[in-house]
């Protein structure tokens, strides 16, 4: 859809410093196989600093950014991959409690690589019909994956930890959200239980949770059923009548397109057709920013475009693809239109 008066006031993030693979090989925490198969150079560790707090500090950026105006927040999306803290506890309260007080409307979701892409969907609306006194919104996106149920290492995706934060208004910033939307099949939501029972809940158990297994276990299923083959043909159709819908929403087409910012997966990932499609070279990419961070969670490709705006790679009236690929499986994209720099 196009998006009606939506832009960016501030934009934050909060990315922890990387740990090499090649590090992660000499201390044996993956194989060179292991590690080839995602092709990463590193990725972001935080340690022990939670989800929230890099939230928080991701969130704090965003709204000195454009201007401090955390009175003026009245709804706090936060969107999150993995677990926040302890159980029955929920995250977006402590963003609540610290910057934008008890008259906000604090939601969380969950919506894996698509989180932040479905919030500003959710905003969008929000802020057409926002009380004077609260017209803004903010979008928060955090997870750190170094719990003990989890090796990073050894995924076939190579999770970094980190936060990003975008300060949302009808009020020209730093860029406008030209145009967003998204697009399932869920004919192939097993992808992300395969093999393991729905209750208990595996995080109840103890169990580790092996991604790996379930993926090859998923792929040997589909390839013996006609039907899920048909699925995974629809995702890339799927994904390139997205990108293409979303594109023309914003007015522009793929050769206007300055740079693109997808999740940050290996080079021949799912994601990556739409690179071959719209016959997008690598280096109009933020491939060597995600590459050596890994994949941030619900926010990656707004890092990237934090990236590209401090470091220059992009200035006023340059356009700006946005995309992800979560479980779903689901598909989103924006385009955004860079106003300040």
């Amino acid at each position: 859809m196009r998006a009606a008066e939506l832009f960016i006031g501030g934009l934050g993030v909060f990315v922890p410093e990387a740990v090499s693979v090649r590090a992660a090989v000499e201390e044996g925490w993956c194989s060179a196989e292991e590690a080839a198969v995602h092709g990463m150079a590193g990725a972001a560790v935080a340690g022990e600093v939670p989800a929230p707090e890099m939230a928080l500090r991701a969130a704090r950026a965003a709204l000195d950014a454009a201007g401090g105006r955390a009175a003026e927040v009245g709804l706090l999306l936060y969107c999150d991959v993995w677990h926040q803290g302890p159980d029955g506890w929920l995250p977006q309260y402590y963003l609540q409690r610290h910057l934008v007080g008890g008259d906000a409307l604090a939601v969380e979701l969950r919506n894996d690589a698509n989180g932040v892409f479905s919030a500003l969907e959710l905003a969008g609306p929000y802020l057409g019909a926002a009380p004077a006194e609260r017209p803004d919104a903010l979008v928060v996106a955090a997870d750190n994956f170094g719990t003990p149920r989890f090796d990073r290492w050894r995924s076939p995706v190579l999770f970094g930890d980190g936060a990003v934060a975008l300060h949302l208004s009808r009020r020209p910033g730093i860029a406008q959200i030209l145009s967003i939307g998204s697009a399932a099949v869920p004919e192939l939501e097993e992808c992300a239980r395969y093999g393991e029972p729905m209750f208990p809940p595996g995080a109840t158990t103890g169990a580790p949770l092996d991604w790996a297994a379930r993926d090859e276990g998923f792929v040997r299923m589909a390839t013996d059923r006609s039907d899920l083959r048909t699925a995974l043909l629809n995702t890339e159709k799927a994904m390139m009548q997205l990108a293409s819908r979303i594109v023309a929403e914003a007015g522009v087409s793929f050769d206007d397109l300055t740079r693109v910012a997808l999740t940050n997966l290996a080079p021949d990932s799912i994601e990556h057709r739409w690179l071959e499609n719209m016959r997008v070279p690598p280096g109009r990419t933020t491939w060597d920013h995600g590459g050596a961070v890994g994949q941030l969670g619900a926010g990656g490709p707004f890092a990237a475009l934090h990236h590209l705006l401090e470091t220059g790679q992009v200035r006023a009236g340059d356009h700006v693809l946005l995309g992800a690929v979560g479980y779903g499986v689901t598909a989103s994209c924006a385009v955004v239109r860079i106003l300040a720099g």
